[in-house]
């Protein structure tokens, strides 16, 4: 399903966003050497509960993972990347740690991600893996307008991480949001220019460039969702959900401050 919002959906659309990123920002600030995840989660909880919004992930129950999901934000630490199931982990200086978080709120969901060092340690390799993310994202939405097609966005993010020598999967990447979190079209992190979904004003797209230092091969970890680096490798993941405009691409996933 594609789903084309008007006016009035993309104004709440903003709403969640700006909700997304503040509690990403408030967990980041949070998230210090001796924390544990699970006190993330339930912050992230709390958080999500006192601002009237639904969690996408608690009942997230799709084929890829053992589900239900059961938590509210995904905590990958170092070679883990994608849909890190919180545990009984308490954070060391120079962790990687990516939060990624999904909520509902007036009817419309927002996805974003961040990636960060825990601590005064701050490794080149891991600062290395954070930035080509951002600079992949930030490539992604400038090529995001009305008129451009999915293979404009995923060749302008696989161009960035392909630059910055890592390996690309394309198992998981960017999709589609709207009145649900995961949504057609797929948005791989690498591709073809001039192929695919052609955008248009109203549709929403969450972009998530994701790498691992030195592979390409995901492994699952025993609890059924955490996927890591198949070699151990450190990985970063960075996610904005955008809005197509007449003028391009609005981020809703900035922090309202």
């Amino acid at each position: 399903m594609i789903e084309i919002l008007n006016p009035a959906e993309v104004a709440k659309a903003r709403v969640t966003g700006a909700l997304v990123a503040d509690i990403l920002q408030s967990l980041k600030q949070r998230a210090v050497v001796g924390t544990n995840l699970l006190d993330i989660d339930g912050w992230a909880k709390e958080m999500i509960h006192d601002a009237g919004a639904t969690s996408c992930y608690v009942d997230y129950e799709p084929s890829f993972g053992r589900g239900p999901f059961g938590h509210y934000i995904c905590t990958a630490v170092n070679d883990a990347v994608l849909h890190g199931l919180p545990h009984d982990y308490t954070l060391a200086d120079g962790d990687l740690l990516s939060l990624d978080l999904a909520v509902l709120k007036g009817g419309i969901a927002a996805d974003s991600a961040i990636s960060f060092v825990v601590g005064d340690t701050q490794p080149a390799e891991s600062i290395a893996l954070i930035s080509a993310t951002e600079r992949a994202l930030a490539a992604g939405i400038a090529a995001a307008k009305p008129g451009a097609r999915i293979g404009d966005l995923s060749y302008a993010i696989g161009s960035v991480l392909a630059e910055a020598g890592y390996p690309i999967n394309t198992e998981f990447g960017g999709h589609g949001i709207g009145s649900t979190m995961h949504q057609d079209p797929h948005v791989p992190n690498t591709g073809r220019p001039g192929r695919g979904y052609e955008l248009r004003p109203g549709l929403l797209l969450a972009l998530e460039p994701w790498v691992m230092a030195d592979t390409a091969t995901l492994a699952m970890d025993p609890d059924g969702w955490t996927l890591r680096s198949a070699t151990g490798a450190r990985s970063a993941h960075s996610e904005h959900t955008i809005a197509i405009t007449e003028d391009g691409a609005e981020i809703l996933t900035l922090p309202s401050q």
